[in-house]
């Protein structure tokens, strides 16, 4: 393998990993995921059953 065919499959590869980590951060900004995303946020906050049975 020639040091110029390396280089563009290096390319590529960055290129992919690239692509890749844009379409993950898009997915966890898209709006249908922001619910999901808000009450997983909230639940440290709220009062679980077993809290309130201790008291």
């Amino acid at each position: 393998m020639s040091i110029d065919t390396l280089g563009v499959l290096r390319g590529i590869a960055t290129v992919l990993a690239m692509l890749a980590f844009v379409a993950i951060v898009a997915w966890a900004w898209s709006r249908q995921r922001r619910e999901k995303f808000d009450a997983a946020a909230r639940l440290p906050l709220e009062e679980d059953e077993l809290g309130e049975r201790r008291s």
